[in-house]
Order: C-alpha cells, then sequence, then structure tokens
C-alpha cells in the first residue's frame, strides 16, 4: 500500500469516527483526532506487516496490545472494534485483490477475538 492511501484510508476512518461520536471532541479533542488518525496509520502498517509474514497472528497480537494501551487511556473496546469496522468497509478497492482479502480477515478476526474479551 503506498503512502497516499495509507494516508487516505486512515483519514477517512478518523474522521468517519468522529463524526459518529461527537463526543470524542470533547473527551479528547483535536489531540485525539490526531492519535486516532496516526492509530490507524499503526492499524495498517500492522497489516501490511502480517500480510507480507502470511501470519493472521501478526495482526492479532497488536490487537491484545492495542486493546490494553486504548482502555488504560479510557477508550472502550467498542470503539476499537467500531474502527475495524470501519476500515473493513474502507479498505475494498484501495489495495490489490490477494492484500485486501487477506486484510480483511484479519480485522474480522481481531473484532471476533475482542468480543470475545
Amino acid at each position: 500500500m503506498n503512502i497516499e492511501t495509507k494516508q487516505m484510508i486512515a483519514a477517512e476512518t478518523a474522521k468517519s469516527i468522529y463524526e459518529a461520536y461527537p463526543d470524542l471532541w470533547e473527551r479528547f479533542g483535536e489531540k485525539g483526532f490526531i492519535h486516532t488518525e496516526k492509530d490507524n496509520h499503526h492499524h495498517l502498517d500492522h497489516l501490511e506487516t502480517a500480510f507480507s509474514m502470511a501470519d493472521e497472528a501478526i495482526f492479532l497480537e497488536y490487537t491484545k496490545w492495542l486493546e490494553t494501551v486504548l482502555t488504560s487511556r479510557g477508550v472502550e473496546t467498542g470503539l476499537i472494534i467500531d474502527n475495524f469496522d470501519r476500515l473493513i468497509a474502507i479498505l475494498p478497492g484501495k489495495v490489490s485483490d490477494t492484500e485486501e482479502a487477506f486484510m480483511l480477515g484479519c480485522l474480522k478476526s481481531a473484532n471476533e477475538l475482542l468480543r470475545q474479551a
């Protein structure tokens, strides 16, 4: 995935989250929005790494770590699931078919893992 595509996906996802949850502006402000966009870059980086290694477990381990970090900062697990759902909706058509299928599978597996927690 090229940097422009990654930036577009991260920005679109962050914007979508903050539109759906306007209370996030009050809770976390502009700094939180910027962190949400950066977090989505990290999500995409880890998806790319997992894809390059053909190992979904890499993304699932990242998801476990992410939940620990974000919940300690007051971000509910439901928002992580929502974020991944938004990536599932935004990602199609932005990467190769093979990469897309793998990444969507990772995101869906991660959400199943988070829902079990």
